[in-house]
């Protein structure tokens, strides 16, 4: 039986020494029980103290014996209550459970049965408010209606989105890197008749190809050399929910193969098994490259490509969608401020107009590491267009007539390493973002920093 948790307030209403005796023995010291024997007693202390717990013991014989207890339910919605009885009622135990307790228990009573019934409403209660916070929390943040989309390609494309959702279909999303896949695919999610399994993601650019593997599918003890215990991978995590694979054109063919068994079969091993596991995900893969043009070169699997292809979606660059960026810049703003504990109250006029112009090559995720820092930097209520700051090949112009900056490349050898400092700069020193900002992946500006020397006393290593 699962040890009770440590610390749990528990409340006892009514005067019942059987109860009494078999609490005192079912629950350890590391507990605290509070009995209340008359009502008013119960709410004088519900005033001053909060509860995990109420065990209410019930008079069949009182004139409202639920008054109480509707009482609780109304008030306390998130305490679960268990009714407890001298003697055994079909008719009152049936109107407790309908009027909300958890359990009803008679006499006699035994300290095994009613730990067990505690344990069983504690985590029940703790899965509630796991549920509710999520799905408040959800609702703000995977929500349509809150997708900033004000150009017609955008509101087609959320309308379109809308209806995915109500499949179980495999949908694959392109586009460029911090265009937004990730934010769309759990909106897709959490407004499908999944919203209330997993959801659950893995990039597969930023785990090495050897523990991949392990990643998706899992692993038994003993698998391979540091397989210390058992994995559960995140095809077994996801059952029933949503895996969103990001990235997937960096994945290797040996696992694009992997991939389309179970696309095909809804089934898998873990690595050292050959026990099958049958999962019931829905797919949402999402990539940077063109992979008509990978399978061309041989890097990608053709049926593979067909079966996830099966609901496509473009999400259109940042430049594409200008009017986005006054209110997505607000929204940005918003968010940074409230981090940095800053009360900035807006931008400097010029410097929307030179968001329109400038070409986001890392998209909403490079705007949003610029008004971080721009943030962090600006000591007034308005920010500054000094405290912009890109790589010196696109930085902002100084006034509006300047020509519109251009996009950093990272094959000009002479400036090479000069512009991947700065986009590490302007991405706090984040080496994800800062690929984003210079249109690579992670994976190649890590060996590009690893060859140029670059260091930063942030990063535990530099190897």
């Amino acid at each position: 039986m699962k040890e009770q948790t440590t610390g749990t307030n528990i409340l006892v209403i009514g005067n019942n020494l059987e109860l009494q005796n078999c609490l005192s023995g079912a629950f350890s010291e590391r507990n605290f029980i509070t009995f209340c024997p008359e009502e008013k007693i119960f709410f004088e202390n519900i005033k001053t103290k909060h509860y995990s717990l109420i065990f209410l013991t019930m008079d069949p014989n009182q004139e409202d014996p639920l008054a109480l207890l509707s009482w609780i339910q109304s008030t306390l919605p998130y305490t679960p209550v268990i009714v407890t009885s001298r003697t055994v009622n079909t008719e009152l135990t049936v109107q407790a459970i309908k009027a909300g307790a958890f359990d009803f228990l008679a006499s006699p009573f035994s300290a095994e049965m009613v730990q067990h019934t505690a344990n069983m409403a504690l985590e029940n209660r703790s899965l509630k408010n796991e549920i509710d916070y999520l799905r408040h929390r959800q609702d703000i943040i995977y929500s349509f209606d809150r997708i900033i989309a004000f150009t017609p390609a955008m509101q087609d494309l959320i309308n379109t989105l809308r209806k995915f959702s109500e499949t179980d279909s495999t949908i694959l999303m392109t586009g460029e890197t911090g265009t937004g896949k990730s934010l769309l695919a759990g909106t897709v999610h959490f407004n499908s008749h999944r919203r209330k399994r997993p959801f659950v993601k893995i990039n597969c650019s930023n785990i090495p190809e050897n523990l991949l593997e392990s990643e998706l599918f899992g692993h038994e003890r003993g698998a391979f050399t540091g397989a210390d215990k058992l994995r559960i991978g995140r095809f077994e995590q996801a059952n029933e929910g949503t895996l969103f694979l990001d990235e997937i054109g960096e994945m290797s063919l040996t696992l694009q193969t992997k991939l389309l068994r179970i696309l095909e079969e809804k089934s898998f091993e873990r690595l050292g098994s050959n026990k099958t596991i049958y999962t019931d995900v829905r797919v949402i893969a999402a990539t940077n490259k063109d992979l008509k043009q990978m399978i061309s070169a041989g890097f990608f699997r053709e049926d593979l490509y067909y079966r996830l292809n099966v609901l496509p979606i473009t999400l259109p660059p940042l430049r594409a969608r200008k009017e986005c960026i006054p209110p997505l810049s607000t929204h940005l703003l918003e968010k940074t401020k409230r981090s940095v504990k800053k009360n900035i109250k807006g931008f400097a006029p010029e410097i929307i107009e030179w968001m329109q112009t400038y070409p986001w090559p890392g998209n909403i995720r490079q705007m949003a590491n610029v008004i971080e820092r721009a943030a962090i930097l600006e000591e007034s209520e308005i920010i500054q267009i000094s405290n912009i700051h890109i790589p010196e090949t696109i930085t902002p112009p100084t006034t509006l007539a300047s020509p519109p900056p251009t996009t950093p490349s990272v094959t000009q050898t002479d400036s090479e390493k000069e512009t991947i400092i700065n986009a590490l700069e302007e991405s706090l020193w984040v080496q994800k973002d800062a690929a984003a900002v210079l249109g690579i992946s992670p994976r190649m500006l890590n060996h590009k920093i690893k060859k140029l020397g670059i260091t930063h006393k942030r990063w535990r290593a530099n190897k």
